[in-house]
C-alpha cells in the first residue's frame, strides 16, 4: 500500500512537472517574443527619425539649426512622459551636478529676465561674490568682461557669470536709480548653498530647524543644528520645517531620518521594472536622539526626499507631521549617461515608504485627451497603518496628522514680484533707508503701503485678472445660445465690479500686500534667512507645532494606537504587507 502511494506520488510530481515545463515553453517564447516586438519597433523608429532629420536638414527651404530641431523634439518626447525625466547636454551638466552638490562656480546670485528685455539680480546670496561686491536686488547685467549681454537670455547670461573657482569677471552694472552704470571687478568662487537656512529656539525651549533642500551635504547641516540646538541651548523638543522644500539626494532623506530612529530601520524602498535596481534603504548610522518630541512641517510644496522625512517618521511614529498635504512626488529618477557627455535623468522608480504606501500624487501614464494628468481618485488608494496602527493613505502626498490650511495668494501678489514692480519700489526704498531693524523689530508701515500703491499706480501696474478673462468668455458663449438677447444686466453688474481699479485692489489686499512687501525687503537687507524670518511671524502652523510639543499628553495621544485598533491592529496591518509588494 506504502509502495503504491509512493509510486502515485512520484507520477503526480512528474505530471506536475510536465505542466510546468509546458507551461513554461508557451509563456517563455511569447515574452521573447514581445521583447523582440518592442526592440523592433525601437529600431524601425530610430531608423524614421535618423531619416527625418537628414532629409529636413538637406531639404528644408531655410537653413536648419540641427542641434535646437532635434533638442525640441527630445523635449517634447520626454515632456509627455512626466516632468522629472530630463535630458542634459554637455553644456548643461553642470545643472545636474548642482541638483547632488548645491555647489558650482560663479558669483552667488539668482538672476531672471523682465519681459520687456533685460537680465537682472533678484538675489544675491549671503557672503557670495556678488553681494559682497555691493550687488543688489534690481540691479541690471549690461555686460559681462567683453560681451555685451543687453539682449541676451538669463540662460545666456547664467553660463557667462559661472566659470572655475578663482577665476575674475568683470561686470557692467546699472542700478534702477543710477544715472551711469558701474563696472566691478569680482572672483568667481565655489558657490556652496546653505541647506540649513536658520536653526534656533523657539517657545518655551523648543528647537527650530529650516531645511531648504537635500544634498549630500544636507545631513551634516542638520545634524551640526541640532547639535548646537541640543548641547548649548538644551532645547526639550524640536520643529523641523520642510515647507518648500522640493527635496533632493534619497541617500540624504535616510541619514537623516537615521537621526531620531534606531539604526537598520526601512526608511524607503525603491521597486521599477528593472527589478535588478530595486533597492531597500535603512537607517545607516547609530541615532543622535531617539525619545526628543518632534514635529515636521510640511505643505504643498513639501516634495520628493522631503516627504520621504517626513512620511517615514509618520510611519514610525516618531514624529507629529502639521500642516498641508504635502505635493506628492513618490517618483525616483536616476541619471543615464549618454554620447558625447550628456546625461539622461529618468525615472525609474516609485519609492514606498516603511508602511508599504507609495505617495505620488498624480499618474503620468493615464493623461487626458488634452495632456493634462489628473490625481489618483481616492476610490483607487489604498488604507497603510502605521508602526501604532494608525491609517494612512497612499496616492495622496503626506496627509497631516494635524492639517492647517495656508492662506491661498490674490494672483496680484505674484505679479507685483514677478514683473519687478516691488522689487524696484525697495531699490527706490533703500535709497533712503539704508539699513533697517533686525526681522524681529521690522514693520512695514501704512506709509510705505501707500508710497508703494502710489509707485505701483506711476508704472501703470497690472496684471492677469482671471476673472475678467473667464467673465468675458462667458459673455461670448451667452451671445452664442442667445442668452443676451433679452437681458444682460448681470453680465454688465459684474463686470462694473470687475473693472480694474488699483486703489481698490491694493486697499482690499492691503495686510497680504504689507506682509509681501516686508518679505522683500527682508529678503534685500537679511537674504534667504530674513524672508524665513519674516515669515515666521505670526506662523499658525509653527505655532502649533510649539502648542503640540509643548504638551506631552496630547504629543504622546496624536501618535497613539488608535482605541478600536487595539484589538485590530494585527488585521488591519495585513492588507499594508500585501500591497507593499505589489
Amino acid at each position: 500500500m506504502t509502495n503504491f502511494m509512493y509510486k502515485k506520488a512520484e507520477q503526480n510530481n512528474l505530471l506536475v512537472l510536465l505542466w510546468v515545463v509546458l507551461l513554461w515553453g508557451i509563456s517563455v517564447p511569447a515574452q521573447s517574443q514581445a521583447q523582440n516586438n518592442n526592440r523592433f519597433e525601437v529600431s524601425k523608429n530610430l531608423d524614421i527619425l535618423n531619416a527625418i532629420v537628414k532629409e529636413t536638414e538637406m531639404f528644408y527651404v531655410d537653413s536648419l539649426d540641427v542641434e535646437k530641431t532635434v533638442r525640441r523634439g527630445i523635449d517634447a518626447m520626454l515632456e509627455g512622459l512626466d516632468p522629472y525625466t530630463e535630458y542634459y547636454p554637455e553644456s548643461e551638466m553642470d545643472k545636474l551636478k548642482f541638483m547632488t552638490t548645491g555647489e558650482y562656480g560663479g558669483i552667488g546670485s539668482y538672476i531672471r529676465g523682465r519681459k520687456e528685455g533685460g537680465v537682472y539680480i533678484v538675489e544675491p546670496f549671503e557672503g557670495s561674490p556678488a553681494a559682497l561686491a555691493g550687488i543688489k536686488p534690481g540691479d541690471r547685467i549690461l555686460g559681462i568682461d567683453t560681451v555685451d549681454v543687453t539682449d541676451k537670455s538669463s540662460d545666456e547670461v547664467s553660463a557667462l557669470l559661472k566659470g572655475a573657482p578663482n577665476t575674475k569677471v568683470t561686470l557692467k552694472i546699472k542700478s534702477p536709480y543710477d544715472k551711469k552704470p558701474r563696472t566691478i571687478n569680482l572672483m568667481r568662487k565655489q558657490i556652496e548653498e546653505t541647506q540649513v537656512i536658520y536653526y534656533g529656539v523657539r517657545g518655551n525651549g523648543i528647537g527650530y530647524i529650516y531645511l531648504k533642500g537635500f544634498t549630500d551635504k544636507s545631513p551634516e547641516e542638520v545634524k551640526s543644528a541640532y547639535d548646537d540646538l541640543r548641547k548649548n541651548h538644551h532645547i526639550k523638543a524640536l520643529v523641523f520645517d520642510l515647507r518648500n522644500d522640493g527635496g533632493g539626494v534619497l541617500e540624504s532623506a535616510a541619514q537623516i531620518v537615521s537621526m531620531f530612529v534606531p539604526k537598520g530601520k526601512e526608511v524607503v524602498t525603491t521597486k521599477g521594472k528593472m527589478k535588478q535596481l530595486d533597492r531597500t534603504y535603512r537607517t545607516p548610522n547609530e541615532p543622535i536622539d531617539t525619545v526628543m518630541p518632534i514635529a515636521v512641517l510640511v505643505n504643498g510644496n513639501t516634495a520628493s526626499a522631503a516627504e520621504i522625512v517626513a512620511g517615514s517618521l509618520q510611519d514610525m511614529d516618531r514624529a507629529v507631521i502639521i500642516g498641508e498635504r504635502s505635493f506628492g512626488k513618490g517618483l525616483v529618477q536616476s541619471p543615464r549617461e549618454l554620447p558625447y557627455n550628456g546625461s539622461l535623468k529618468i525615472t525609474t522608480s516609485k519609492y514606498y515608504i516603511p508602511s508599504g504606501r507609495c505617495i505620488q500624487l498624480l499618474d503620468y501614464s493615464k493623461r487626458n485627451e488634452d495632456g493634462s494628468v489628473g490625481a489618483i481618485p481616492d476610490s483607487l488608494t489604498s488604507i497603510f497603518y502605521t508602526s501604532k496602527g494608525r491609517p494612512v493613505s497612499d496616492g495622496c502626498g503626506i496627509t497631516p496628522d494635524i492639517k492647517i490650511e495656508e492662506e491661498e495668494s490674490p494672483t496680484m501678489m505674484y505679479y507685483l514680484v514677478s514683473d519687478f514692480t516691488l522689487i524696484d519700489f525697495i531699490a527706490k526704498y533703500a535709497l533712503t533707508h539704508k539699513t533697517i531693524p533686525t526681522i524681529d523689530q521690522f514693520q512695514v508701515t501704512d506709509e510705505d503701503f501707500e508710497a508703494f500703491k502710489q509707485f505701483a499706480k506711476e508704472k501703470n501696474f497690472t496684471y492677469d485678472r482671471q476673472s475678467v478673462r473667464l467673465l468675458k468668455n462667458l459673455k461670448e458663449v451667452a451671445k452664442l445660445e442667445g442668452y443676451l438677447k433679452s437681458d444682460s444686466t448681470i453680465f454688465n453688474a459684474l463686470e462694473a465690479k470687475l473693472t480694474p481699479d488699483l486703489s481698490r485692489d491694493f486697499d482690499n489686499n492691503k495686510d497680504k500686500i504689507k506682509k509681501l512687501m516686508a518679505t522683500e525687503i527682508a529678503r534685500y537687507y537679511y537674504f534667504q534667512k530674513g524672508v524665513l524670518l519674516e515669515g515666521l511671524k505670526n506662523d499658525k502652523v509653527l505655532g502649533k507645532a510649539l502648542e503640540v510639543l509643548d504638551n506631552s499628553e496630547m504629543y504622546h495621544k496624536i501618535l497613539s494606537t488608535p482605541e478600536k485598533s487595539k484589538t485590530e491592529s494585527s488585521k488591519a496591518k495585513a492588507p499594508a504587507s500585501k500591497s507593499k509588494k505589489s
